[in-house]
């Protein structure tokens, strides 16, 4: 069995404000969603940190070590795997990313809109403003699978990172902006289980007081993961911790692609893993 994957990137999203996110919590506390936080990779700035959940590879081996190192990836990310095993692909996106795997550098007039079979990813809607409404963006994504029914789509909205740039972590705006995600998500969700994708929320990187991120402290690395699907496990498992760095090869795993990626927990379903394997 081959599964349909969903990633929702939630850009900036602090494991620390999780709690305001009360949907995602239900599902969770109903048995119907997995949740734990994982430590970013260093350094926590963005560009560095889709490529290492997009790849498995961490900023100091990758070399994408700052946000303006503008270049394409050097690595498989997910979507080249996915259309070596001839998967369809689709991203609503920021612009660094369509830059990390599609063209570089990323022309908005050429690439804003982009159906390509030719490329890693095949189809986008990718956005420039860091105030790009989340709720647009997911409508974006909506518009993305209703269209081209990719078997593995991205989706990464930036109101919550941009919300913590304004005012930082702890703020009523920081956190109403992830109540807003929430509430977003919870319009979205029961769909796309319902049509059998398999869902990964999780963010790049947290926020700090200072209104920024980069570093080591807590607050910037300590991120949420949620799964979402049939072929998770019913519950996490007592003291399983999940890297950055594996979240590839987890999506790779539901894909039931082959990968040489870092291996990923033992989060899914035996039957499921057999099939795969």
């Amino acid at each position: 069995m081959q599964h349909k994957v969903i990633v929702v990137l939630v850009d900036g999203l602090a494991a620390e404000v999780a709690h305001t996110m009360g949907y995602l919590g239900g599902m969770v506390e109903a048995g119907r969603g997995l949740h734990t936080t994982l430590n970013a990779a260093l350094p926590s700035l963005s560009r560095p940190l889709y490529e290492c959940i997009l790849t498995g590879v961490p900023p100091v081996v990758s070399g994408i070590t700052h946000n303006e190192v503008s270049r394409l990836s050097q690595h498989d990310a997910i979507f080249h795997l996915a259309r070596a095993a001839g998967k369809r692909t689709a991203a609503a996106a920021y612009h660094w990313v369509s830059e990390l795997y599609n063209r570089s550098p990323w022309l908005a007039a050429r690439d804003r809109y982009t159906h390509d079979e030719q490329l890693p990813i095949q189809h986008g809607c990718f956005y420039w403003d860091d105030n790009y409404p989340d709720s647009h963006l997911l409508m974006d994504g909506e518009w993305l699978r209703s269209q081209y029914d990719p078997d593995f789509l991205l989706i990464h909205p930036m109101g919550v990172d941009d919300a913590g740039h304004q005012f930082g972590l702890d703020s009523r705006q920081y956190r109403n902006q992830a109540r807003r995600m929430d509430s977003l998500l919870a319009d979205l969700l029961p769909q796309w289980l319902a049509e059998g994708y398999q869902v990964v929320i999780t963010s790049d990187h947290g926020m700090n007081n200072d209104l920024s991120h980069g570093g080591t402290l807590p607050e910037e690395r300590t991120v949420p993961l949620w799964l979402f699907g049939d072929a998770f496990i019913e519950r996490w498992p007592d003291g399983v911790v999940i890297a950055q760095t594996q979240l590839c090869a987890l999506m790779a795993d539901l894909l039931g692609i082959a990968h040489d990626k870092p291996v990923a927990p033992p989060l899914l379903k035996a039957a499921f893993m057999r099939e795969v394997h």
